[in-house]
């Protein structure tokens, strides 16, 4: 027996704000939240723009998790953050929370220069004595699982533990896997996100040799231009993003409020290029068909798109490709929006950050719009949400990411359930 699942609690924490009624106004506002890089002296880079979280008060963290008060990874902080809101936007019960299994979405561990290098100069027999000498003062890495981790000690969730690196797509996958494994009764409520911080010299410089970011110092708010003609790459953000997710039958019996339905999901490979989607879109065409066949529709029944929308080149052309092999000459009628124009890209957050704001417009019936797309790309030829926010009368959202080495991430998102 499949059973259906809801979104019954919504944590945020972005470059457009804290908490799921903030971030959802400044999207429909078309709020940019890039701006110059304030976190380090990035003066020596040739990008110095990003989408920071602004005026993070970590107390309702620290007060929570009171081992994260020395935390120098700001993706731990920065998750423990949304998921905490997305628990108190659930309301429920520490008795029913519980039983949740645990999805989180991270990107690359993260490495501590100056923990490294004093402990570098040694060699030998003298360095494994420095080594046991600094005893657990010293920690020289964030590990992919420590967010998980702290969740589930923080609420003694006993229902499982998954930690997913996949890039670009980890967000969306963490909804996913939380989604099946609810949908199949393996659990009855799962917490489910993606929390990510590259911006650091290492992530800024990285990205850079790769020659994917908008190099607009002096416009950053007008730097991420999904599907415009002029992009000229992305814009690196930070942000969390949690959702409580529950079977229906749970959510009813104690009387949640219900935000919206996952319906699909399904995940591809291109298996083409570490750093470069399939330039014909075929992974991401095969990601929405069966995430779409998932959802027991068929792509007429999709009512509008919320895109990865990178604002690279290469990304949006075979994003937009993938959408006309799929819906084919309806392609040009469905509304598509891109969240990364205001945002920027939250890499490993980006997918859950989406999936919150897909399960919102159906909850309010309005799509934000994509922002500094004003001279549309003729390969993308879409219904771009341009200018403002639109309303949208429509029962479902496809949410889409796509990542690194062609790691494809779909899901499908239903108006709330009034049976």
């Amino acid at each position: 027996m499949n059973h259906r699942v809801v979104i019954t609690g919504i944590g945020l924490t972005s470059p457009v704000g804290r908490g799921r009624e903030e971030c959802w106004q400044n999207l429909l506002a078309g709020a940019s939240g890039v701006g110059p890089i304030t976190l380090f002296d990035a003066r020596a880079l040739p990008v110095r723009i990003g989408g920071e979280v602004k005026g993070l008060d970590t107390s309702p963290v620290l007060s929570a998790f009171p081992s994260v008060a020395a935390e120098k990874d700001r993706k731990i902080l920065l998750g423990l953050d949304a998921a905490l809101q997305a628990v108190a936007d659930a309301r429920i019960s520490p008795t029913a929370l519980a039983a949740a299994s645990v999805h989180v979405g991270v990107s690359l561990e993260t490495f501590f220069l100056e923990d490294a290098a004093p402990v570098a100069h040694s060699a030998g027999a003298a360095l494994s004595v420095q080594v046991r000498d600094c005893g657990s003062s010293i920690r020289l890495q964030s590990p992919l699982d420590r967010l998980a981790e702290l969740l589930g000690a923080r609420w003694g969730l006993y229902g499982g533990r998954w930690t997913n690196c996949s890039a670009c797509a980890a967000g969306a996958q963490a909804v996913g896997e939380a989604f099946r494994r609810l949908r199949a009764g393996a659990c009855s409520v799962a917490l489910a996100g993606a929390a990510d911080s590259i911006l650091h010299p290492l992530g800024l410089g990285g990205f850079g040799l790769l020659r994917i970011l908008a190099p607009e110092n002096e416009h950053p708010t007008r730097a991420c231009r999904p599907f415009d003609a002029a992009r000229q790459g992305t814009v690196l953000s930070e942000g969390a993003a949690f959702l409580v997710l529950e079977t229906l039958e749970h959510a009813r019996a104690r009387g949640a409020a219900i935000v919206a339905e996952v319906i699909g999901f399904a995940t591809t490979l291109d298996a083409f290029r570490v750093s470069d989607p399939a330039p014909d879109g075929e992974g991401a065409a095969r990601s929405m068909c069966r995430a779409i066949a998932d959802a027991g529709l068929s792509p007429e029944q999709i009512g509008a798109i919320n895109a990865h929308g990178t604002g690279t080149p290469k990304n949006d052309a075979a994003e937009a490709l993938a959408i006309g092999r799929v819906f084919g000459a309806n392609a040009r009628r469905i509304p598509v929006t891109a969240n990364k124009s205001m945002t920027g890209h939250m890499i490993a957050a980006s997918g859950a950050f989406e999936a919150a704001a897909s399960a919102l417009t159906l909850h309010t019936g309005w799509l934000p719009p994509t922002i500094n797309l004003t001279h549309p790309d003729p390969l993308c030829d879409l219904d771009h949400v341009l200018g403002a926010r639109r309303l949208y009368a429509g029962d479902t959202v496809l949410s889409n990411s796509f990542g690194f080495g062609g790691q494809n991430a779909s899901l499908v998102f239903r108006r709330p359930p009034s049976t």
